[in-house]
């Protein structure tokens, strides 16, 4: 039998071996469906075959964004991401990037929650756009039907928001506050118990609890220093509002959201205010609307969802911990 290499010159048979590389890169990892998470995604994707990544974009061209008084093309950062890889404790792993409305963030974020997806940070990219645009990080890990239906559940869901109301609301649903508060401290402090400080200011009530972790430095801080939850009710009895502040540590980041979620409390940013600390600490700010004991109930169930210790655990364990429960 003669060989191929004794048939080629060294030129052709250099070739012949690029060629047998390229088609291996191209075909990446076989178990990473393409054409399936562009079925169910509904969106068409790119493979990047050296790090074995598919990832499906859509921009969001259905309503025009301005910046700056400049109306920016989706190209410039205005597009939605899934990026899909295999994973290590589960079969896939996917990340992304959506972008968002302030009407749709919410509804969004409970259809990723309700699809087994985490949401891991929320924040805006922009000053003076026109409607508001905010951004939300998500990420899963799981089978490629899940993580691929997810991402679609959580996209279709801003579609249906868009087809009800194709411009973008400017205020959250609820009747307005009246001019001068009056809320009842005790009532609060009945539901929270002495979980932190409260202060009561001009009908107002805010409640304030602390958190420790350690800088750098080695310095320890809390709730003085700005690692701390609070939650501030204003309004009346009947018709209140609470906005805040949770600090957590980062493997309770996810069952706070939920939480918050489940009682329909707005969940308005998802970031950090510190670097090295350990443990890590993450915030995420809220806002809700309804009778103030039912607020404070909310609150209560999102703070009793905390391990309240100072361990580290990442998300992605602690969701297929439940995963396995369930």
């Amino acid at each position: 039998m003669i060989h191929l290499s004794t048939r080629l010159k060294p030129s052709m048979l250099a070739g012949f071996n690029l060629l047998i590389l390229t088609s291996a890169l191209g075909a990446g990892d076989p178990t990473l469906d393409s054409a399936k998470i562009e079925q169910l995604t509904g969106l068409k994707g790119k493979l990047n075959s050296q790090g074995n990544v598919f990832k499906v974009t859509q921009p969001r061209n259905d309503i025009k964004i301005s910046v700056d008084q400049w109306t920016m093309p989706p190209f410039m950062g205005l597009t939605s991401w899934a990026a899909f890889t295999k994973g290590k404790e589960n079969d896939k792993m996917v990340m992304g990037d959506l972008v968002l409305f302030q009407d749709e963030v919410n509804p969004v974020m409970s259809a990723a929650f309700d699809s087994g997806l985490a949401v891991t940070a929320l924040h805006n990219h922009f000053f003076y756009d026109e409607p508001k645009v905010y951004f939300m990080h998500i990420y899963g890990e799981g089978t490629t039907d899940k993580l691929a239906n997810g991402v679609r559940k959580a996209l279709d869901r801003v579609k249906e928001i868009r087809t009800a109301k194709p411009t973008p609301t400017n205020s959250f649903s609820g009747n307005s506050l009246p001019e001068k508060s009056s809320i009842t401290p005790k009532s609060i402090e009945d539901v929270l118990g002495s979980v932190g400080s409260g202060e009561a200011k001009e009908g107002m009530y805010k409640v304030t609890i602390g958190l420790k972790t350690k800088m750098a430095c080695g310095c320890d801080v809390g709730k003085d220093m700005g690692v701390n939850t609070w939650a501030a009710f204003a309004g009346t009895d009947d018709n209140a509002v609470v906005d805040g502040d949770f600090a957590v540590y980062e493997g309770d980041l996810q069952g706070v959201l939920k939480s918050l979620r489940e009682s329909n409390i707005n969940i308005v940013a998802i970031h950090h205010h510190m670097t090295e600390e350990t443990p890590r600490v993450l915030f995420l700010h809220y806002w809700g609307k309804a009778k103030a004991v039912e607020l404070a109930r909310s609150v209560k169930s999102a703070l009793d969802t905390q391990s309240g210790g100072s361990r580290v655990s990442n998300t992605h364990h602690k969701a297929k911990h439940t995963e396995k429960k369930s």
